[in-house]
């Protein structure tokens, strides 16, 4: 007799995932500093180290039911798997959590193990500010480990949170495509659930006895994806039905295609509206098709030091009409203090 059908499911997405990750390490993709896996002779077969892969985990249903998909599949591949679980310090006893945590990832079998504490700052908010340390602390101890990989437990669910609060935040196509199955810098982070329902990872956690722990900020309503969990997504299901999850994440990857394809447009485009001293010319700017245009103007900014995590589309839009409705404004105010102005037929973003 076979597995539960939520194990199975959790085992094959990871499975998938595991066979991706080994694909790139055994055919020569090139690494994270550009330098090709394989030996001196061109014709020599690719000869690299088995793949450590991680898994972030906080103890919650999601990564627990990830952690042991990985424990299970990637000793049967050839991959070396680990764990990592961050310690915010936002609550009572997190560093004696954390530590149970790092014990049960122990007893599932993975190898390295770590408990990471980071400090959270203030900006962007709490829950932005706890993404922003969590994922600092991810890329430290990949870079510690060698990782080819780390994997995220976001799930279909998730993403169905992710697409409603970008379009909250007016924040255009890129917002509504939620978060990437693949992302991060040498397409560290993956996210193999993201086909999948929460109930499902929950599921699998109990089939198999796994301790799971919920995190009380999960259900604080003063946390905005919180309150969209469990009044927003309910209220809208039951006004329209079933399927409203699904429908999301489908909108999710319909806008992803969509916005990667403008965000090439906007890399070609972003040459051909420059002067020769790099400056953007203003009437160049103007013939682009909007949508394009304002990818542009949004590169510029957080290249000139706007975090793009803070640059939002009424920002954009406020660069924009120094393009397009142009009647002698002043300087614009970006994040990061950055500044924009019109000068002589070319927009100026600098650091203020």
């Amino acid at each position: 007799m076979g597995p539960h059908p939520a194990v199975a499911a959790i085992r094959l997405a990871v499975r998938r995932v595991l066979h991706d990750i080994l694909d790139e390490h055994t055919t020569g993709t090139p690494d994270r500093t550009g330098t090709p896996g394989r030996t001196g002779r061109p014709d020599a077969p690719v000869r690299t180290p088995s793949p450590l892969v991680l898994v972030a985990c906080s103890g919650g249903a999601d990564s627990m039911a990830l952690a042991s998909a990985l424990a299970f599949e990637a000793p049967r591949l050839g991959v070396r798997a680990g764990g990592v679980t961050v310690d915010h310090g936002l609550q009572t006893g997190s560093d004696t959590r954390a530590e149970e945590v790092a014990l049960r990832l122990r007893g599932l079998g993975l190898d390295p193990v770590e408990s990471v504490p980071v400090t959270v700052g203030r900006e962007g908010g709490p829950e932005a500010a706890a993404r922003d340390a969590r994922y600092a602390a991810l890329d430290a101890a990949a870079d510690r480990h060698g990782a080819a990989a780390v994997l995220l437990g976001h799930t279909r669910d998730d993403q169905a949170e992710t697409v409603l609060l970008g379009l909250a935040r007016g924040s255009g196509i890129r917002s509504l495509s939620g978060m990437a199955a693949v992302s991060g810098a040498g397409r560290r982070y993956r996210r193999p659930f993201l086909g999948l329902d929460r109930q499902t990872a929950r599921k699998a956690c109990m089939v198999q006895s796994l301790p799971v722990w919920d995190d009380p900020h999960n259900a604080d309503p003063a946390y905005t994806r919180s309150r969209l969990r469990h009044e927003g997504l309910p209220a809208l299901e039951k006004a329209l039905g079933k399927g409203v999850v699904e429908a999301l994440a489908r909108t999710a990857q319909l806008s992803r295609d969509d916005a990667d394809a403008l965000d090439a447009w906007a890399g070609q485009a972003d040459a051909a509206v420059r002067d020769a001293t790099g400056l953007l010319e203003c009437a160049k700017l103007y013939a682009l098709p909007p949508a394009v245009r304002r990818r542009v103007l949004r590169r510029a900014a957080i290249e000139a030091g706007s975090p793009a995590g803070s640059l939002f589309a009424r920002h954009i839009e406020e660069v924009d009409r120094l393009i397009t409705g142009w009647r002698g404004q002043g300087v614009i105010n970006l994040p990061g203090k950055v500044v924009a102005q019109r000068q002589g037929g070319r927009l100026v973003i600098r650091r203020g």
